[in-house]
Parts: C-alpha cells; structure tokens; sequence
C-alpha cells in the first residue's frame, strides 16, 4: 500500500477536489465556527474544513494520512496494513464522509452556467423581495407586533447609471444575523423551502402560500452582473442590523453590523449590486423598468422604480433691445411680459406593476373589451382576436390560462408552422419565466394560438427556464389543446360564417397539418377542416356538410386531389360520380391529400379517391362487366402489349362517360397530384419516385367510338400502323387528361402534328370543283406564235 505525505495530499485536495469532491455547503463564515460547515462524526471520523479557507485539511484525530483503495482516490483514515493483518479475516469498519463544495466551482456553476440570460438577475432579486413581504404578512397574523413599524410593504429599485449601481429595497421580514449565516452564507439552502415546511407542519396553516423561490440560489443570480453585492437587513426580531457582504470570485463573506445611522432601515432588507464594467447598462432606469414590467408585472406587491419625470411651467424671457425700442416707438399703453414654456426635471418614485393579472379574476367579471385590451398590450397586437377563452384546472394539476385565437397571421414569416413563436408566456406564481418553447406546452401545428399560462406547481428547473418533461406538463398540454379546439369549433358555430372562413383562410394549413402529426386528436380535428366539393365549388364545406349531403346509398366519402378548382371540375375521374350526382370533395391545396389519408374516415365513412383503381360507386353489375370483359378481353390484350411496361394493365373502365380511356393510379401508391408535388421537391428521391409510381392502370370505355373503332382494328388487322399509332397517342392523351406529366414532351408533339397532318391533308387547300378537277388533272401546254410588229416613228425616227 502507497503512503501519500501530507504535501501530496494538500496537493490532491487542491487539483483534484472538483473532481472527486461534491457538497451544497459553502466555506464557514471568517471569524466564526459552526457544525454545519463541516463534518462532525464520531471521534474516530475526521473533520474536513473548506479546502478554499483553510487550504489544508485538520483532522481531529492524530492520523493525516490518506488512503488509496482499490476504487480510486478516496479521502480519510489510513489503516496501517501489513502481511500480517492482510491475513486475518476481520476488517475495519468503513468511515463516512459527507460531501464538500469547492465553492468558487460551485459559484461559477452558478453565475455561467445555471442561466441563460442575464437579466433574469432582476427577476430573482424581485421573486426573493416578494417573499419576504409575503413571510411578513403570513407571520403578522399570528404576530401583530411585527408590523409595529408603520411601513407600507412593497419594493423599490433605484438605480445610479453613472456608477453603476442598483439597489433593490423591500420591507419585507428581513433577517438576523444567524439566518443571513445560514441562507445567504450556505448554497442552495432555501429560507423560502424551510417557511414553506413550517407552515406544512404547522397545524393552524391556513390554505397554500404562493411563494416564489424554494431553489436557494436565486439570491447568488446577482453575480451574474456584479462584482460585488451588499446586503443590509434587519428583521423586526432583532433590535440590530446586519450588513452581509460577498464579491463574485471570492470563497468568502463578510458579516457585520451597521453603525451608520443614515443607512439604518425601519425593517426589511436593501440589496446593494455593484454592477461589472460590461453590464452597467442594467443601472439605466428605463432598463430595469422595462425588466419589471417583463418578469415581474404581476407580482402581488407593488414596485416603485426611481424614475426622471418633468412637468411645464412658463417663465419669463428677456426682451431683445431692438425689439424693446420699438414697442417704446409705438407707445404702447398696455404691454404683456413675453413667457416661454421650459420643462423642469425631477426624480421621482413611479407604480411600475400597476396591472392586475386578468387570469385571477372571475371570468364573468370580465368584459370582452377587458380581455382584448389585455391581448393587444401583452401581444403587441393591434387587431381584436377572433376568440378568447379563459378558465381555471383544478384536480390533479392545477393552473389559470387565458388563450387567443389572433385575427390574422403574422408578417414576413417564411415557415408557416414555426415552433419557437413566442406566443405562450409562462408565469409561475405570477412571474414571468419563459415565452421560448420548443412544443412543450402546445404542438407545432396549434403554434399560432396566444396566451398566458400561470401555474403553482410546475415541474421548472433551478434556473426556471427550462420546463422541464413530466407527467405534470403532458397533462397540462392535453388540456391546453382540447380547450383550445373547444375555442376553435366556437368560431365554427358562429352565426356569423365570416368568423371562420378568415380563420380557416389564416389558419388552415395549421389543421391540416395536425391531421398528419395529432393522431390522438383526429376528432377534434375532422369538424373543423373545410373543402371545395363538385356541388359547392365557390364556397367550402364541412365534412359533416357532406355527410348530411350524402345519398342514402353511399358508403364512402369520394375526393379528387388537383392543382385547382378548375383542374379538379374538369378531370374525366368525375364523369360517372357526376352522372350519379354524388358528391365530390376538391383537395387543392398541396398538403390536403396527405392530412386526408391519415384521417382514413370521418363518422365510420371512408375516404376514397376517385383517381385510384378498383372504384367501386355501388352500382356493379357483375353479369353486364362479364359480357364486357369478354368482348374486348382480345382488345385489352392488345393494347397492353402495344404499351409495355408504361402500364400495368389494361381494364374495362366503371367511371367515364364521355371519355374513351383514362390512366389511373395503383391502389397503394402516388396519385397523380401527389407524383406532381413529389418530382417538385428540391431534394426529391428519384428512386423513391420510381418505386411509388410503378403501377397504372390504363382504363378504357367500351362505349365511346374510339374505343369500338379500336376494338374492330384489333380483330381484322393488330398490326396496322395506324391502330398502332393510335394506341399511342390514346396513352399519351390519357396521361396528359388524367394528370399525369409525359417524360418526351416533344415526342408527344409529334405525335398530335402527325395526326393533324392526317385530318387536315389538303381540307382547305382548294376552293372550287373545277380548281379541284384541274387540279387532279394536268393541264397540256399550247404553243404561242410570235407576232411580228413593225417600227414606228417617234419624232421623225424609226
């Protein structure tokens, strides 16, 4: 076994203690010593100081050595073996040790680590006030005495921006000497937590407190800014004040009581914050105002901020001489002194909080125009919201929530759906935390919906910023949700229709997409979504429109997914249903297909999209489709084998009317809308593309004249070129007219001029029989003899 000297071990306390060292107790206070800065065990166990204080460990006992097991470095007694005790069977028994801080670590833990944003320092500072006022007033009823001091209970914030300093002054229940040891000089020791346990305990507790802090280091936040803090309380028990006083790298504090009568308080505590260099900007008074009314507008007790104020007065002015000479010129009898309006500057306390938090009251004492007037200040907004709904949970979690439906999207977003929209603000026990989630609280989709959360008891973490993931919050998000749908379906059943077609038309897309993302919720959804259908092309419909719209022999509901409304009315997928008079659902919005797959159904109605194989509109009739099937199995055949693998198969079709062919999708793969916002992707698979549009099915009418002219080719002569040619271009027009995008443009190009070339030969070249019959026949040339003409005379010559 290895001997460490005590050199060595002084070194290992001093490299290693944040390694192998853990505590929640700060270093003991200078001057003073306590059992709860060290360990205190038996009198064969060690007592460890503060490594940062005394910079050595002292040991009760005579022994200083240390100990290397077999385990790793660990700090105590060292038992003396030898050969011959490493024989006997009996061994020592084990010591305990309780964990220390390395409290610089810990601090800078704190200070760098703990909090993200500096200037939750003033939310902290302002929560911990807010308790001690509220220890006071809990207290005084069962001690009137402690109020004996006639002092109103708030807090006030003062700041010096030339010096950088802001103090923060409360006049709450203070402390004395021993509870500023134990809360300020003690890590994450709470006050708050040890009140909240004897009220607990105590039998005449009188209903829950609503107090803020309970981490125990919401105090040390103050760091964050200053270099150097001092804190001077004084608790109506004590007859004395106590100055503490700690600087933001130091291992150690300072105790001491005040003499100064001019910085005596009546009762309560006075934080005192020398602000660092980089962060005197917090000592402007409009800073830390705009601060209060963030994180702490709705904390229970007022708070004043020193603030410049000014008011006008008027003064006299000195007249110009010139001016002077010649009002005495014009011997005025009756002259005015000429004012000026200046205005004068003053410092002053102002009412920062004055807002009461809306989501306290009753919601029936609250107006309408109280409540929009509370979203257009919270939010920034300038329009009146199209729904509010505010109400309480209680049970098993328990919370206050005001949401909004607001009137229109927001400008210049690029993404639709953004997650982090700073629209739900977080407040615990009526202090702001956090308006930045990440879906917590509500879906991506429901990401538009505004408003207040306020909760007792929510699972936060020591910084407060980050909520945390529990049982607690999934519930609080379940319910969350389904009042924001009862709020939504609200504005459906409004009598005034125009309500929700402007949020559909704000808002939609945020549906749609929750019908692919929210399986849980595909009722709630279902009623609220609205389309364009073949009987209602200018106005949209509900699904339960549909429904009630329905014949009594439909089964399904049947949609047609197209670039538009146009697009959708005129594909040949609609003849028959149209002939039938069945409606039609228009999906023309690129996201409408998908969100209308997950659904699946809607009221035990399955959704069918009439551009797929294997239709079925309920009226087959299996003996007339033998005959059929029969009659052109040959023609089926031969146009399968003309087209290759561009198509699966060729079937008797159940759907046209008027068309003779038609080119329809497999049952389980892209349709031909879908195929076309797919190629539009920018990073689409072409392999993935390939897979999913492997299958058409090419569909012919039996009864347009095509159709039979083709089927009379294919029995007398399949191998006409003609025929041929025109199984072609049949394909290509089918392709083009069911929705599908050709892959040889040009070629298909051909093929129609061929084809005109065809039907236009020499229609319009000639007018008249007689042009036609000279020109079938050739005309003989003549011969022409020359006549011979003599000269004349022009002026006397020839």
């Amino acid at each position: 076994m290895h001997k460490l000297s005590r050199r060595s071990a002084s070194t290992i306390l001093r490299h290693g203690s944040s390694r192998y060292l853990r505590s929640a107790t700060a270093a003991p206070i200078t001057g003073a010593t306590r059992s709860g800065d060290s360990v205190v065990e038996s009198d064969t166990k060690l007592r460890w100081y503060s490594v940062l204080t005394a910079g050595q460990c002292s040991t009760v006992r005579s022994s200083n050595e240390l100990n290397l097991k077999k385990n790793g470095l660990f700090l105590g007694n060292r038992y003396e073996s030898t050969a011959t005790a490493s024989d006997t069977s009996t061994s020592p028994p084990p010591e305990k040790y309780e964990y220390q801080a390395e409290v610089s670590r810990l601090m800078d833990l704190i200070v760098n680590s703990l909090y993200s944003n500096k200037e939750v320092f003033l939310r902290e500072l302002v929560s911990n006030a807010s308790d001690a006022l509220d220890k006071l007033r809990f207290l005084a009823v069962t001690e009137p005495e402690l109020l004996k001091d006639a002092v109103d209970l708030d807090i006030r914030i003062q700041t010096d921006k030339d010096n950088g300093i802001v103090t923060i002054t409360d006049s709450g229940i203070g402390m004395t000497r021993q509870e500023l040891v134990d809360c300020l000089g003690t890590i994450a020791q709470s006050g708050t937590a040890k009140f909240l346990k004897a009220m607990k305990d105590s039998k005449d507790a009188g209903g829950d407190s609503n107090l803020i802090g309970q981490f125990g280091v919401g105090f040390y936040s103050a760091f964050l800014v200053a270099d150097r803090v001092v804190v001077s309380t004084k608790s109506p028990k004590s007859d004395k004040q106590y100055v503490w006083e700690g600087e933001a790298n130091a291992s150690s504090f300072t105790i001491r009581e005040e003499t100064d009568p001019e910085k005596s308080i009546p009762r309560g505590t006075r934080l005192t914050l020398y602000l660092k260099p980089d962060d005197k900007g917090f000592a402007h008074p409009e800073r830390i105002q705009r601060l209060v009314k963030n994180y702490s507008q709705f904390v229970s007790f007022p708070i004043y901020t020193w603030q410049e104020k000014g008011y006008t007065k008027e003064v006299e002015v000195d007249e110009d001489p010139a001016e002077a000479n010649k009002d005495k010129q014009e011997e005025t009898t009756e002259k005015k002194k000429k004012t000026k309006t200046v205005v004068e500057k003053y410092w002053d306390w102002e009412l920062t909080n004055e807002t009461q938090p809306i989501w306290l009251r009753n919601p029936k004492e609250v107006t309408t125009e109280e409540y929009n007037e509370f979203y257009k200040k919270t939010f920034n907004e300038y329009l009146d919201p199209l729904a509010s709904s505010h109400f309480t949970t209680e049970g098993e979690v328990e919370f206050r929530s005001i949401l909004y439906v607001p009137a229109v999207t927001p400008m210049g977003k690029d993404d639709f759906v953004n997650p982090k929209t700073k629209n739900i603000r977080l407040y615990v026990k009526r202090v702001f935390i956090s308006d930045d989630f990440d879906g917590e609280l509500f879906p991506r989709y429901l990401s538009f919906v505004k408003g207040v959360v306020d909760s007792n008891d929510l699972p936060l973490n020591v910084s407060r910023e980050i909520l945390q993931e529990s049982r607690i919050v999934r519930i609080m998000r379940k319910r969350l949700v389904r009042k924001a749908f009862d709020m939504i379906l609200g504005i459906s059943m409004s009598e005034n229709r125009e309500d929700y077609e402007k949020f559909w038309e704000n808002f939609g897309k945020h549906l749609k997409l929750g019908c692919i993302e929210d399986r849980e919720n595909h009722k709630r959804l279902a009623p609220l979504l609205r389309f364009f259908s073949s009987q209602s092309e200018d106005e949209m419909i509900s699904l339960d429109e549909y429904v009630e719209n329905m014949k009594p022999e439909q089964k399904n509901i049947y949609y047609v997914a197209a670039e538009s409304v146009t697009s959708a009315k005129n594909t040949p997928f609609l003849e028959k249903l149209l002939e039938k008079d069945l409606e039609v659902l228009y999906l023309v919005d690129p996201i409408d297909e998908v969100a209308i797959q997950n659904l699946k159904s809607y009221k035990e109605k399955d959704f069918v999209d009439i551009s797929k194989e294997d239709l079925d509109l309920g009226d087959k009739n299996e003996e007339k489709e033998k005959v059929m099937k029969e009659e052109f199995r040959q023609t089926c055949d031969w146009i399968k084998k003309r087209l290759g693998d561009n198509v699966a198969s060729v079937q008797i079709s159940n759907r046209l009317s008027l068309s003779p062919c038609v080119l329809v999708s497999g049952k389980f793969g892209w349709s031909a809308n879908m195929e076309r916002l797919m190629k539009a992707q920018q990073v689409g698979n072409t392999s993935s593309l390939e897979f999913m549009r492997g299958r058409r099915v090419f569909e012919i009418n039996p009864e347009h004249p095509i159709i039979q002219n083709l089927n009379a080719a294919c029995r007398s002569n399949p191998d006409d070129n003609d025929a041929l040619r025109a199984v072609d271009l049949l394909y290509d027009a089918a392709l083009v007219s069911s929705g599908f995008t050709p892959e040889n443009p040009a070629q298909l190009g051909g093929k129609i001029y061929e084809m005109l070339g065809m039907a236009l030969s020499g229609k319009w070249s000639v007018s008249t029989p007689e042009v036609q019959q000279s020109a079938a026949q050739p005309r003989t040339p003549e011969t022409l003899e020359a006549e011979v003409v003599e000269p004349f005379e022009v002026g006397g010559r020839k």
